[in-house]
């Protein structure tokens, strides 16, 4: 979840879209399908999974790798502690920077809860199959678009 090295900051500019949420907002829910990763500008997102607090993330943190990355449901809820400022990252960016840039895929995977956790809870899924699964994706999105 955090950014692992990684400048996640490319990510934005002035052309980028940013979404803002305010203080409460839920950003997306445990279960949601996942179309997109986010990166914190500015404010606080808090994560939690079945009711337990999971962490806490601050501006340059990334957030919802792990969905596009096992390409499952969201696998806990994403709110804002305070007001907030997203850049939202799409699956096709996303697989983009992966096949593009190596260090970025090193730290999406490295700052995924897989990091910490061993595996998307409850799935067994651990961080060898995450990782082979993003870069089989990634090469496959590169020679579809090709």
């Amino acid at each position: 979840m955090t950014s692992g090295g990684f400048n996640f900051g490319i990510l934005s500019g002035p052309e980028v879209p940013e979404r803002s949420y305010g203080a409460g907002e839920v950003i997306f829910r445990e279960g949601d399908p996942a179309r997109e990763m986010f990166l914190i500008m500015r404010g606080t997102v808090a994560i939690r999974a079945e009711n337990h607090f999971i962490a806490e993330l601050s501006p340059n943190d990334i957030f919802g790798e792990m969905a596009l990355i096992d390409g499952g449901a969201r696998s806990a809820t994403a709110t804002a502690e305070t007001d907030v400022t997203l850049i939202p990252v799409s699956e096709k960016q996303f697989l983009f920077l992966v096949s593009e840039t190596p260090f970025f895929a090193l730290s999406a995977n490295a700052s995924s809860r897989g990091a910490s956790t061993g595996g998307r809870a409850g799935t067994g899924f651990s961080r060898a199959e995450a990782r082979q699964s993003l870069f089989l994706r990634a090469r496959r999105s590169r020679s579809v678009s090709t």
